[in-house]
């Protein structure tokens, strides 16, 4: 039997394009003679979803979608994700569940088992776990079907009792399909491929796993769809950040031959896999997250994000403020890259505390990438402000105030410009300064989309350093001075942070691994400055809370996948 595995990219609620795409990649697989075509998990209405669920008609519009799609699943069997009605009145009254189409009729069912309710997900806010397992028989195979997490309950620490592989193997399976919505994040591909490796192992079955691309909003999905023969040796991967499609004999994936590497650690059956938390933990951290390997992904993870982000909201246009600081010159290079040059806007906007070779820097730099660009000077308006203030202000001494009214009237005239020629406002803050607070709430924290707000500053340079291999795009200046705000004269972020290259271990030790100040303490940093670091990050949730979307990258972003109080007294 041949299996087709289609990895496409889907537009949440666009039931007309998705149906389309599914169609064509039947077709597709028609061509190929497939007798079998796998899409990705909840793939008729898009992943995730979240509260258009809670829609009768959006539920509707994933029935109709079946009933098209069925159509042309008539002399091929077709595996599509999609919402299914619960019957039974106990229980939320939806199942994330995949279809078999053949025969232009639905010939079965299976629902998902694991509904993960940590980080980005939310599934069981939505959706009743399968109650019954079995498998889905087609041209003579036993098919073992499972949903994304559903083959996730592996190692020593489960998170769920059941384990549906082990529900499954009684009826003697033939083969493992997996249809997945699994984001992106800098350990995933090395997840991915040990979690499908010790199924093959385990189970003694080959595995298909279907991954969807594309960005939602935040998350971002790369793709990478696995195939991994009955011996436990990885047969395809397939591409990243781009749609892909490709057709595998079942007979040759079970033919069983010698056994495959063992694996490096040990584990449960003698099978490990590696979470994201196990790769943080074994690596120098960000030293790792500052690889080539890592820093390449993460640049098409992000220029996915903002071309994807643009073309589902139906926009085509950025804009941003370009100071001349690597944040926004690394922010602009990559929207050039996702949207193109003449779709990108920068406007320059000096004040007295601006130094000259910010200005040239900024300039050089959209010379450099060929977008247009615009210089606003700023001191005007900022003086009038103080003008207008002095009487309620009176003699008071400068402060934090003033700088922040230089920002605030920056993000007022990019707003300006957005409102008036149809941008989106592209923001450039990192995560060290999110983490921190460092940063001016209705000013440079604007935007309708956090292009960086996941990367560490660290992580920016290298970034910074990536994208002039090739050719010399961003000026070596912007990537070698001491970063400033230039809100105040001779202003380095040193005066108010400590060192990045400290502050961000720090940081992800508290962040991503979600360390203690003990256990950080404990790893040689000072106890003072990782008390003030820890009281920094949990004393500005307010502002993050206000923050726009940010593209995920890692395994613990800001946003949706990182729920603190604001007026918590942790460590604050």
């Amino acid at each position: 039997m041949k299996i087709a595995l289609a990895q496409q990219n889907y537009h949440i609620g666009n039931f007309e394009d998705n149906t389309r795409k599914i169609i064509e990649g039947i077709n597709w697989a028609k061509e190929q003679k497939a007798d079998l075509v796998v899409f990705s998990e909840l793939c008729v209405c898009g992943y995730p979803p979240r509260d258009f669920l809670e829609f009768n008609d959006f539920i509707n519009k994933c029935y109709e979608s079946i009933d098209i799609i069925k159509q042309h699943a008539d002399s091929i069997g077709v595996l599509v994700g999609s919402p299914s009605r619960n019957p039974q009145k106990e229980g939320k009254d939806l199942f994330n569940a995949v279809f078999l189409l053949h025969e232009k009729e639905i010939k079965s069912e299976i629902h998902k088992t694991l509904l993960p309710n940590y980080d980005v997900f939310d599934e069981y806010r939505y959706f009743e776990p399968a109650y019954d397992w079995k498998v889905m028989e087609f041209k003579g195979n036993k098919l073992a079907v499972t949903i994304c997490e559903d083959i996730w309950n592996m190692g020593d620490n489960l998170l769920y009792r059941i384990t549906p592989m082990e529900k499954l193997m009684p009826f003697k399976p033939d083969v493992m399909i997996n249809l997945s919505a699994s984001p992106y994040n800098y350990a995933q591909d090395i997840v991915r491929n040990s979690i499908v490796k010790a199924h093959t192992v385990k189970y003694k079955l080959p595995m298909l796993y279907c991954n969807t691309i594309g960005s939602q909003t935040e998350i971002v999905f790369d793709g990478g769809s696995l195939v991994y023969d009955i011996n436990g040796n990885k047969v395809k991967e397939m591409k990243y950040f781009q749609e892909d499609y490709q057709v595998f004999e079942l007979e040759t994936l079970s033919k069983k031959s010698g056994p495959s590497k063992p694996p490096s650690l040990p584990g449960d059956a003698g099978v490990y896999f590696y979470s994201a938390m196990d790769v943080g933990q074994d690596v120098n951290t960000l030293d790792y997250l500052a690889d080539k390997k890592n820093i390449e992904e993460i640049y098409h993870a992000i220029v996915l994000g903002i071309r994807d982000y643009f073309r589902k909201m139906g926009f085509s246009k950025a804009i941003l403020g370009s100071s001349g600081g690597i944040d926004s010159a690394v922010t602009q290079a990559l929207a050039v890259e996702a949207l193109g040059k003449e779709n990108v806007r920068a406007i320059l906007m000096p004040s007295q505390y601006s130094s000259s070779h910010s200005v040239s820097d900024a300039e050089l730099l959209s010379k450099n990438l060929g977008n247009p660009y615009d210089i606003i000077p700023i001191k005007n308006i900022y003086e009038s402000f103080l003008t207008m203030l002095k009487p309620v202000f009176k003699d008071l001494p400068f402060g934090i105030a003033e700088e922040n009214i230089q920002s605030r009237t920056r993000g007022n005239l990019l707003m300006a410009l957005a409102n008036k020629f149809g941008y989106i406002l592209l923001n450039t803050s990192n995560k060290s300064e999110l983490a921190t607070g460092y940063g001016t709430l209705y000013g440079d924290m604007a935007g309708g989309l956090g292009v960086l707000g996941d990367l560490y500053k660290t992580q920016i340079y290298a970034l910074a350093k990536f994208m002039n291999e090739n050719k010399k795009i961003i000026p070596g200046d912007i990537i070698t001075k001491a970063p400033s705000a230039e809100l105040k004269p001779n202003q380095k972020d040193s005066d108010s942070l400590p060192e990045y290259d400290i502050l961000d271990r720090i940081l992800y030790q508290y962040i991503e691994l979600r360390q203690g100040p003990a256990e950080i303490i404990a790893k040689g940093y000072d106890a003072g400055l990782v008390a003030r670091t820890l009281k920094l990050v949990n004393t500005n949730e307010y502002k993050r809370n206000q923050f726009c979307p940010i593209i995920r990258v890692s395994c613990k972003a800001f946003g949706i996948g990182r729920r603190l109080p604001i007026v918590g007294k942790y460590l604050s």
